[in-house]
């Protein structure tokens, strides 16, 4: 079974690499700093003993996407499993002075995504068989002052795959949507945060089980569904003047 993982150089990506080399599937790993890409396939290879590939990967240049699958498909077979995994949470004051950071966060975070997405589909579902883990965030579950261009792409992703899943599920390719509250990456470093922050070994584990399982929608940890629950059920008139 190829496993593909995109963003590959994030400790989230990286861990759920190792659950599945661990398991012994070989691996593919897709990211933009390639030096770093291969320094983590070698890693893998040594330790789990499983054929491993580093690829150049680029969520911006979506034009590239078809032919990066399927350049995959012919050197390493067909894709079963395929991990989005990179993502920017971006600077959020500096894209409301400069639409240009703004743009870039919703292309890597929305843009990009759904087109990896959609080359990797259409290959899945001629075979009838798959499954594609989108990674989200429970902060595309409402929006909020302090990263609302964030939030917006990762509510947008959210959408996208609960569509894509509805479109694939007849054709036996499975659609798995994990959203995640506060991990322990380069992404929360330095934040001060109300709630536990979850170490990437854990999700990892938590998304290679909810795979497994066939779980179409993922929060990890799982309270982050009961406290969106809530966030989403606060009035709008109420919600405008927290600040969480």
């Amino acid at each position: 079974m190829v496993i593909l993982i995109l963003g590959a150089t994030s400790a989230i990506a990286r861990s759920v690499a190792e659950q599945y080399a661990g398991a012994g599937h070989p691996i593919v790993l897709g990211a933009r700093d390639i030096e770093a890409a291969e320094a983590v396939a070698a890693d893998i290879q040594i330790r789990f003993e499983v054929d491993t590939w580093a690829k150049q990967f680029d969520a911006l240049d979506t034009e590239s996407h078809a032919d990066f699958v399927a350049d995959i498909e012919a050197e390493a077979g067909a894709i079963d499993v395929v991990l989005l995994a990179f993502g920017d949470m971006g600077d959020q004051e500096e894209s409301e002075r400069d639409f240009a950071q703004a743009k870039r966060v919703i292309d890597i975070n929305y843009t990009g995504a759904a087109s990896l997405a959609e080359a990797v589909a259409s290959r899945m579902s001629e075979r009838g068989e798959g499954s594609i883990i989108g990674i989200s965030s429970v902060a595309g579950d409402r929006g909020r002052k302090s990263n609302y261009f964030y939030g917006s792409a990762k509510g947008a992703f959210s959408l996208y795959l609960q569509g894509l899943r509805n479109r694939l599920s007849e054709h036996g390719v499975h659609v798995m949507t994990a959203k995640l509250g506060f991990v322990d990456t380069r992404m929360t470093f330095g934040m001060e945060t109300p709630i536990p922050i979850a170490s990437p070994d854990a999700v990892g584990k938590a998304i290679m089980r909810a795979q497994q399982a066939g779980v179409e929608v993922l929060y990890y940890p799982h309270f982050w569904r009961g406290v969106m629950g809530i966030i989403k059920a606060i009035p709008e008139k109420v919600f405008k003047r927290l600040s969480i």
